[in-house]
């Protein structure tokens, strides 16, 4: 399949801030994207995000797709999910009474239709036989006016996506107005809340215990360190134990957990616990958006770096937001932990061997117009490209859920 357009994600936040799903589009760099183009985006999410003996890889997400009428009639549309399946339309197609039919009949059949420009004074109407969402504009002014129409439309079975929630305050004054969903830069922004910032007791075993396993130190010192915490013994033997780790025997001991993981395995899950340890900045849009960079940037590398540069790659993915997610400065987190030079250096720049690599794969979740050039850059097809992002997307599932 030849493809010239890059997909780009915007997660959607619920009103308690998981991640209930992404909106993904199609961008093109030097020209407008075609009905056409929507069309095969919808092909392409089908095929590389549903598993003949797994089903659905997203779990419990919900995907937004940017749609067109033509998308409407669509065979590929049957391989999705419909209840993990909402198109997004502007108001304006809903005029032509064959749009409305075709839209009534997926409405029928369960998929999602979110309908973008509509006046929020409709909205108090019944839309749901053409729409079960609704896209609401968020301006942070004159609360109070959007207060009651929000309040209207409530009363109908339309659930409301604001746009664009870019502050925690906004998504507070959403929430409290009755809002479902939310689409900003949230994911990139610590939630206000503890002001202690640094390191929590559990985050220093960790690091301790990366620290021990980059200086390659006896499984029965790591052992040890790892008994001073049952809470970390209880989520190694489970991880070691899940069915997606695969060992086909219950593992009981943290010696043998150690021996069946292997160093390089067991670092990647320290950086992933280190992530998800934290309770300053927390949030848990925060946390899943370091997961799927550190993976989309390690899958984007895969070609082209040596086999084991993918974890440094990970690492540089999981670690590039954990000054949000610690609350300290980058340079102060890099004081704390022992991390290769070229690893630093993508952190601090993003340059060096992992830097570009990281950089795209922050690009493709800030929906940025560097996307394209970054790729050309690295010599990675579009094609290959949005391959990583929805197998990252998969697999971070896999392992926040």
């Amino acid at each position: 399949m030849h493809q010239t357009n890059f997909i780009v994600r915007e997660p959607l936040l619920s009103p308690q801030q998981r991640v209930m799903g992404y909106e993904l589009s199609w961008q093109q760099h030097d020209r407008q994207v075609t009905d056409a183009d929507l069309e095969s985006l919808v092909g392409f999410v089908a095929e590389h995000v549903l598993d003949e003996e797994q089903g659905w890889l997203l779990r419990d997400k919900i995907l937004f797709l940017d749609a067109v009428p033509a998308m409407l009639s669509l065979d590929a549309l049957h391989a999705l999910p419909a209840e993990h399946t909402v198109l997004s339309l502007n108001v304006r197609h809903l005029a032509d009474a064959d749009i409305r039919a075709a839209v009534k009949g997926l409405r029928a059949g369960n998929v999602g239709i979110s309908i973008r420009g509509a006046d929020l004074n409709l909205l108090s109407r019944n839309l749901s036989p053409v729409a079960s969402w609704a896209e609401v504009r968020f301006t942070g002014a004159d609360v109070p006016a959007q207060a009651r129409a929000f309040a209207a439309a409530k009363n109908s079975a339309v659930r409301m996506v604001g746009r664009p929630v870019t502050t925690w305050a906004d998504f507070d004054a959403c929430a409290a107005l009755g809002l479902d969903a939310f689409v900003g830069k949230l994911h990139l922004t610590p939630r206000p809340g503890s002001p202690v910032a640094g390191m929590n007791p559990a985050q220093q075993i960790i690091l301790q215990l990366m620290r021990m396993v980059q200086n390659n130190e006896d499984v029965p010192k790591l052992e040890g360190v790892l008994k001073r915490d049952p809470a970390l013994t209880y989520k190694l033997l489970r991880y070691i134990n899940s069915a997606s780790f695969g060992s086909g025997r219950e593992i009981q001991s943290i010696r043998q957990a150690i021996a069946m993981l292997g160093y390089a395995p067991l670092y990647r899950w320290l950086t992933l616990l280190l992530a998800t340890a934290s309770t300053s900045g927390y949030s848990p849009v925060l946390m899943e958006t370091a997961v799927v960079r550190g993976r989309l940037a390690e899958l984007l590398g895969q070609k082209f770096l040596a086999r084991g540069e993918g974890e440094n790659l990970f690492v540089a993915g999981m670690f590039s937001l954990l000054d949000r997610l610690l609350g300290l400065p980058m340079q102060e987190v890099l004081d704390t932990i022992q991390l290769p030079e070229e690893v630093v250096r993508a952190l601090l720049t993003r340059e060096g061997m992992y830097g570009p690599y990281l950089a795209l794969a922050e690009a493709c979740e800030l929906n940025s117009n560097l996307v394209a050039s970054l790729a050309l850059s690295l010599g990675i097809s579009p094609l290959d490209v949005n391959k990583a992002h929805l197998s990252a997307l998969a697999w971070a599932q896999s392992v926040t859920t």
